[in-house]
């Protein structure tokens, strides 16, 4: 049940009833109408907009149409009062009837409590992390990680089917940089004295064991053989070292994808119609997107594929990009910028109707030409998302946490998991937006207060799980069944705080679909620390208060009924964690 969803088309069909039309006798547009929490709780339960936006386009003042829209709302037996603030938003308190609906919902639906079903669900791709595979994940990659995959995990809860992706950069200059790292690798498993690992390479110790691989197949054969023989062996080695290893790291993060779309398959030219960039490029001269010309130098960094000559150019500024693009280079050579619009057609090929792309904040100038490539390639039907996540400072006790002597000159991916565990990485990696700066301290995440945002969110449901579990030992109850728990009489709590936990339930399948709109998952995390905390100030009050413990021995009417709001308010915290990835335990020591 979503009550906002509920109310606002309450107010629509109050609206079409009331027949109201503009001066060419053209019905209001009713799409910016809508029902939320107001601000500051004490103005009411909700609280629409309707005769603000609606007004002007009617020719009337939002006063009168509030008024006439009050008149309708106070008929209503689920409203109890209605005020009109200022010039015209309207605020209604609910019959408590209305937070028992809310309540029962919590209990029948379970963990799927705020779970959308869609019609015609979105088929949406994201794709995250894609890093070089020239090397274990390290705390760069993290947060991208993170966001990525709760992204993917949120909007799949609000009914979409969704992909979670993986771009492999294997078809790059660092790729021949890895391989020549790794051969220095099998030498020293060979028994020579390597030296010092010459700059430019790869210097981590993670290609020892690539370089023992190596010795194992091919023995001392390599060695016999020149570069452009042994180059091309040991690539595939090493690419393939690299994203297990990649693939091991990311699972100690729980994460997962279920393709890794390698970049070689698009230059691949093995079919009989060419590679699928030779397909791209012919898609787009066919629109007459394409043309040769040479473009200005860009103000400052000059990257590497611009040149002062003519060249294979994208209309990519027909679409809102600052400048055209470069698809070929004038040796014929295609350009890197080349690959990404190959992949993003493929992508609309396999029928994806909106791509997410979770990058760092050093690709901050790759919105628009990412978002110009969709609206050329796919005609606007694929709707092209970005999100960019900035970097993540490491302390230690407000110190910085110095670099790891395993991968050479970064810290780790698993370094920070192992230390911590994945669940205070996965939830403080939410616990602020994506494009804001993160300081992570090793010693917060871990402690056992209340300042610690993961702690006392996990605490939160372990505690509601306490609760039930006491409950059996202190009272009649010989179990507890959420079926009964429907029944209890929930017209007995009428605490302040009781109400407050009422109306946070109650927020959850909007904070989902509001999450999922924007795609911003750091939502979810800032609710269900809300709740846990809303949880955590009425549990407190029975310590002054014997008479709002959750639990009274000598009253069984009253405690199912808190016993109901509980098992409501652990059951929205699971559903929130698990979207997050985070566990919900049933016990903290």
């Amino acid at each position: 049940m979503n009550i906002f969803a509920d109310f606002t088309q309450r107010v629509k069909n109050i609206l079409q009833d009331l027949d109201l039309k503009d001066a060419n006798g053209v019905a209001p547009n009713l799409s910016r109408v809508v029902v939320e929490a107001p601000r500051d709780p004490a103005h009411g339960d909700l609280a629409t907009n309707a005769a603000m936006v609606l007004a002007k386009s009617l020719g009337m003042k939002p006063r009168d149409l509030a008024e006439q829209l009050v008149a309708k709302l106070n008929a209503d037996e689920d409203v109890t009062e209605t005020t009109i603030a200022g010039p015209g938003f309207i605020n209604m308190r609910v019959a408590p009837a209305v937070w028992h609906r809310v309540l029962t919902s919590v209990l029948e639906a379970g963990t799927r409590f705020g779970a959308q079903e869609k019609d015609n669900p979105r088929k949406v791709n994201v794709e995250y992390v894609s890093a070089n595979p020239t090397g274990p994940m390290h705390v760069g990659h993290i947060r991208g990680a993170v966001v990525g995959d709760v992204l993917a995990n949120l909007l799949e809860f609000a009914g979409d089917e969704v992909v979670k992706e993986y771009y492999i950069n294997d078809a790059g200059s660092q790729i021949d940089t890895l391989a020549r790292s790794a051969f220095l690798r099998y030498r020293e498993a060979l028994g020579e004295d390597i030296g010092e690992i010459p700059s430019g390479f790869y210097p981590g110790d993670y290609l020892v064991p690539v370089g023992e691989l190596l010795k194992e197949e091919f023995g001392a054969s390599l060695k016999e053989k020149g570069e452009s023989e042994w180059l091309p062996l040991v690539k595939e080695r090493a690419i393939a070292a690299m994203l297990d290893l990649i693939r091991e790291d990311l699972a100690t993060l729980g994460v997962t994808h279920e393709i890794f779309y390698s970049e070689k398959t698009l230059h691949d030219r093995s079919g009989a119609n060419g590679s699928k960039i030779d397909h791209m490029l012919d898609t787009l001269r066919d629109k007459g997107l394409v043309y040769q010309g040479t473009l200005p130098p860009p103000k400052g960094q000059v990257p590497e594929d611009w040149e002062d000559r003519e060249q294979t150019l994208f209309k990519a500024s027909d679409f809102g990009d600052d400048t055209d693009r470069a698809l070929k280079k004038s040796d014929g050579s295609y350009t890197y910028f080349a690959a990404d619009v190959a992949y993003f057609q493929d992508k609309f090929e396999r029928g994806f109707n909106e791509t997410i792309y979770v990058l760092g904040a050093d690709h901050s100038g790759y919105a628009k030409r990412l978002q110009a490539v969709g609206k050329a390639v796919s005609d606007g039907k694929t709707d092209v998302i970005v999100r960019f996540c900035q970097l993540v400072k490491l302390m230690r006790d407000g110190e910085p946490v110095k670099m790891s002597k395993r991968s050479g000159d970064f810290i780790t991916l698993r370094e920070v998991v192992d230390e911590v565990g994945s669940d205070p990485v996965r939830f403080m990696m939410l616990f602020r937006k994506n494009d804001a700066p993160l300081d992570f301290d090793f010693k917060k995440v871990t402690e056992q207060s209340k300042d610690n945002p993961v702690f006392y969110v996990q605490y939160g449901h372990a505690r509601c799980r306490s609760v039930l579990r006491r409950a059996i030992e202190e009272t009649s109850l010989e179990s507890i069944d959420d079926t009964e728990l429907t029944r209890a009489d929930l017209a007995l709590l009428d605490d302040s705080g009781e109400l407050e936990l009422f109306a946070k339930l109650a927020e959850w399948p909007k904070v989902v679909e509001a999450s999922a709109e924007t795609h911003e998952p750091h939502r979810i995390a800032f609710y269900l620390h809300e709740l846990a905390s809303s949880l955590q100030g009425q549990y407190n009050k029975g310590y002054d208060l014997p008479h709002l413990r959750f639990i009274q021995s000598g009253n069984l009417k009253l405690t199912l009924a808190r016993l109901a709001l509980v098992r409501a308010v652990s059951l929205v915290l699971a559903s929130g964690l698990s979207i997050l990835g985070v566990n919900a335990p049933e016990e903290m020591r």
